[in-house]
């Protein structure tokens, strides 16, 4: 199984680095893991929705580009559906039973993410319906996916 998590911007602070080399090496045992950063664009100060919607759209344009072909895409969305760490382990489960051999992971930017993405994605995936910063949302997605392989092999994970 490949585990594609596309993502817009870099990490610059080094906790959140730290964290995401020491989850991307446990899952080294489970999953083949790219994680692919898209260039973000710069907001202006009081920027009109307009220029916030071209924003989206470059960054989606960006995404989608990066997006393996023939990934099953997984778009985090506040809005997407809600779901346990043994349901998402399942779901994961149930995408490898149908042959999927590729799950592409979305987080978009601070902005969140244009129409065209939302229309390419064969799921979307809530957290909560709390807003996180998207280099916090990568530790905790990466922490997930983790814990959906330790759950899958029935290995023990703390709870």
């Amino acid at each position: 199984m490949k585990i594609s998590v596309v993502c817009v911007g870099k990490i610059k602070e080094k906790f959140y680095k730290d964290a995401i080399d020491e989850y991307s090496k446990r899952l080294s045992k489970y999953c083949k893991l790219e994680i692919i950063e898209v260039q973000d664009e710069k907001t202006p100060d009081g920027a009109s929705e307009t220029v916030e919607e071209q924003i989206r759209r470059t960054e989606g344009a960006r995404i989608l580009k990066a997006v393996p072909g023939g990934a099953y895409m997984i778009l985090l969305a506040i809005n997407g559906r809600q779901m346990s760490s043994p349901e998402l382990s399942e779901e994961i489960e149930k995408l490898t039973v149908r042959g999927v051999s590729n799950i592409a992971f979305v987080i978009g930017g601070s902005l969140g993410t244009s129409k065209e993405v939302y229309s390419r994605a064969d799921a979307e995936l809530s957290f909560s319906k709390m807003t996180f910063p998207h280099q916090l949302m990568r530790v905790v997605l990466l922490e997930q996916i983790y814990r959906s392989f330790k759950i899958s092999a029935g290995e023990p994970y703390h709870k």
